[in-house]
């Protein structure tokens, strides 16, 4: 052993037996001075144990709650398509209980027919039913709703269980009109081009002074073979008064921006 070695154990082991050796109120001071002076670590450590175990705590935490709110993630998911079906279901209803009241008021002989296709570049143009000449419709034939005017049966598929419908906001659809009290008559039809906001109709020569105010009803006078007399298609929005003749915008009755059940009349009561 090397001699500095040697001197080192020697002095440990004085130091050992004089600890020994001393009084036990002296070895308790020892003791005592010892803990003090690895007391800080011992604290430390302890403070560093803690905080691992809350951070275990807190990290399984975390996973259970990210995994619960996944779980309402796809509930609220399932909740939201039973919500949109059940109002689907709710509309529909609506619309049968409405198609209901007008086959059992109306005078016309109908056949009634839900809007199945509509291509936006022809949203104000054309519509197509789910009904055709298997049930006994043919072209030319009125279209209506419980509001009013639809529009006319325009084409029947070859299937026979469809059919196209030229809507009343196309301008290639005239119906010869009067306005409910007073004598002006004219020609109605839709407008070309699109529209900002809701379509409009244009009811073209009136008198050059015709007298007609805003929200007057417009009906049918069943001039024309097409239309039957007194259908509903709109009330008069405003009035642009000429040297010729005058014209009317007319707000139509029917709502064309969500059509869904319609009636296509196959005959009227005489």
């Amino acid at each position: 052993m090397k001699p500095l070695n040697l001197i080192a154990l020697l002095l440990f082991l004085g130091g050992a037996v004089w600890a020994l050796t001393r009084s036990e109120r002296t070895v308790r001071e020892i003791q005592n001075a010892y803990y003090q002076a690895i007391t800080p670590f011992l604290k430390s450590g302890s403070q560093l144990e803690t905080r691992a175990r809350l951070f275990t705590k807190e990290t399984r935490h975390s996973k259970e709650l990210e995994a619960e709110l996944e779980a309402t993630r796809e509930q609220l998911g399932r909740l939201k398509l039973i919500e949109a079906r059940f109002r689907e279901l709710e509309y529909e209803n609506v619309q049968l209980r409405h198609a209901l009241d007008f086959k059992q008021t109306t005078r016309f002989d109908v056949v009634a027919a839900r809007v199945i296709r509509r291509n936006p570049t022809t949203w104000w143009q054309t519509v197509e039913i789910d009904a055709g000449s298997k049930h006994g419709i043919g072209t030319q034939l009125a279209v209506l709703s419980n509001e009013g005017l639809v529009g006319k049966i325009d084409r029947v598929d070859n299937s026979g269980d469809r059919a196209s419908v030229l809507l009343l906001t196309d301008e290639k659809c005239q119906v010869s009109a009067r306005v409910e009290g007073s004598p002006e008559v004219g020609i109605l039809s839709g407008q070309r081009g699109g529209f900002d906001g809701d379509p409009m109709l244009r009811l073209r020569f009136l008198s050059p002074n015709a007298a007609v105010r805003n929200g007057q009803r417009v009906f049918s006078t069943g001039r024309g073979g097409i239309f039957q007399p007194n259908i509903l298609l709109g009330t008069i929005h405003s009035v642009e008064k000429g040297a010729l003749d005058s014209e009317a915008l007319v707000r139509p009755s029917v709502n064309f921006a969500d059509l869904g059940a319609v009636f296509v009349v196959l005959s009227a009561d005489s």
